[in-house]
């Protein structure tokens, strides 16, 4: 059995028959999807059924233990499907892991607001990696369809990445307010909560009363960063490749590590000066390739941004943000690094 393979765009006369079409079946979905689901379960049994403080070496076995995963695939995709599906999917992997490096910085912030115990964290972030991994699935659903659809989408999605650059880029001294969220915000009204922690409990009851822990507005904190990094980030993926496999196994690997690369940066992650205005950068890039996409699938004389070319800018744009932190940091040990916001703060009872 065989599903229907998305061909998502007409390429320019130019760039037709580069790379041959990936074929994904029935069967290879299923065993990538239980693989993910075991590396769950293995992460849920092995590592966060028991609440402790995570030590850096089995932060650093646990992150080289994720990319080699994910290495691993990318070589197999080379061998069985060619180098020019292999780049896509590196280049993919590539976007969403250094998205999910501004995503934890957002995870620091929630689990610091609010004064969540140390031991809980691991039960925090796999939270946030499953919600993450539904909500990824579900929106690469819908953008494939959309895009194989209306190829006009090319250009939606490209608009809403300048601008979320561009919003970036202005804010990327800000960190984002998790109050700010109208879902936390409406929680916190309607359902009656308690200050105090009570171990993994979201619930519990006090003087007849159920109450909500700090836990369960912390979960929901959580999802809704989820669900704008979701908007972002899935048609960044799309912008490197449109194989709806390839997004989905990008977005699996790079979400699998980041629990581990949590432990593993958090006390580095504030000396990434320039991370957000590099992300900006990246994002805008990509907006424009989605949009040339388009428009060279039209008109064949409008220039094409290849895998190659956006693999090779993509990690020159982190080199290049990686050494300048670096310097900054050396010149002005105060500086501090910022996740960045594309939205003005407004008051949690606003």
């Amino acid at each position: 059995m065989r599903l229907h393979t998305f061909r998502l765009w007409s390429p320019p006369t130019g760039q037709r028959g580069l790379r041959p079409e990936l074929e994904t079946s029935f069967w290879l979905w299923s065993v990538t999807i239980l693989g993910i689901l075991a590396l769950l379960a293995m992460d849920f049994v092995f590592v966060s059924r028991k609440p402790h403080d995570v030590k850096f070496r089995e932060a650093l076995l646990w992150s080289i233990f994720y990319i080699g995963i994910a290495v691993a695939f990318g070589i197999a995709l080379i061998v069985w499907q060619g180098s020019a599906i292999g780049s896509e999917y590196f280049a993919a992997y590539l976007v969403e892991k250094s998205l999910s490096v501004d995503n934890l910085f957002v995870f620091i912030i929630i689990l610091t607001q609010f004064a969540v115990p140390y031991a809980l964290h691991q039960r925090v972030l796999l939270f946030g990696v499953v919600l993450a991994l539904v909500l990824r699935g579900i929106f690469i659903a819908i953008g494939a369809a959309a895009l194989e659809a209306f190829a006009f989408t090319f250009v939606i999605f490209g608009a809403v990445l300048i601008w979320t650059g561009v919003q970036l880029a202005r804010h990327r001294n800000e960190d984002p307010d998790p109050m700010d969220s109208l879902i936390v915000r409406t929680v916190r009204k309607r359902i009656p909560y308690t200050d105090k922690f009570e171990g993994t409990k979201l619930f519990i009851r006090q003087n007849g009363v159920r109450l909500a822990t700090p836990l369960l507005i912390v979960m929901i904190s959580i999802g809704a960063t989820d669900l704008l990094f979701a908007l972002d980030s899935i048609p960044a993926t799309f912008g490197v490749t449109q194989e709806p496999y390839l997004v989905f196994a990008a977005n699996a690997f790079a979400l699998m590590g980041l629990r581990a690369l949590y432990f593993l940066l958090k006390g580095l992650l504030d000396k990434l000066i320039y991370l957000s205005t590099g992300l900006a950068v990246i994002l805008v890039f990509i907006g424009v390739k989605l949009v040339l996409t388009w428009a060279s699938g039209i008109w064949p004389d409008v220039p094409h941004i290849s895998t190659n070319q956006s693999l090779i800018f993509i990690a020159l744009v982190l080199v290049v943000v990686a050494i300048g932190s670096w310097i900054k940091v050396r010149r002005d040990p105060t500086a501090v690094g910022h996740a960045g916001t594309v939205t003005e703060h407004r008051h949690p009872d606003a």
